[in-house]
């Protein structure tokens, strides 16, 4: 768990690797509850047998489901200094490099791109601020990884 007490200590770690969440198991509980969230039941996510005898010989995640996870990744590998309100801002550059098998172990990293105060638009004052961190998901004992994505997240005072 990389801690950051203020905004100075995070801004040094522009352009470096940060830090590395905990292990996360996409087991097909994950896979069929974040089906029924979506909608999305197409069945190399949620049929076990027939994706037995499909590409990937069994039933993968959706690449939605695995960006999902980004959240709980920062939840066990960053904290921040105290805010009122943090916000996903949204997403760069996304892209699904390989697939992620049920029962796989997925870990994300991070890279601090940039941090920029932000304004009230108000009052011009500033009043938090944006953090641009590339998050590179890896399989366990996979060499490429699954997924790697920009997260731009606003944290509010």
């Amino acid at each position: 768990m990389k801690i950051f007490k203020t905004i100075d200590e995070l801004t040094t770690s522009v352009g470096q690797d940060v830090a590395a969440s905990e292990w996360i198991t996409i087991d097909q509980e994950k896979i069929n509850l974040f089906a029924q969230a979506t909608g999305d039941h197409q069945w190399i996510h949620t049929d076990p047998m027939r994706a037995s005898q499909g590409p990937f010989k069994s039933t993968i995640a959706h690449g939605f489901l695995t960006l999902a996870l980004i959240p709980e990744m920062i939840r066990t590998s960053l904290e921040f200094p105290a805010s009122s309100m943090a916000i996903n801002y949204g997403l760069n550059k996304v892209r699904f490099t390989n697939p992620v098998p049920v029962d796989s172990r997925l870990r994300g990293h991070f890279h601090l791109n940039e941090v920029e105060p932000l304004k009230d638009p108000h009052t011009q004052l500033i009043n938090g601020f944006q953090m641009i961190w590339r998050v590179t998901i890896e399989q366990e004992g996979a060499v490429k990884p699954v997924c790697i994505a920009e997260s731009v997240i606003r944290r509010y005072h």
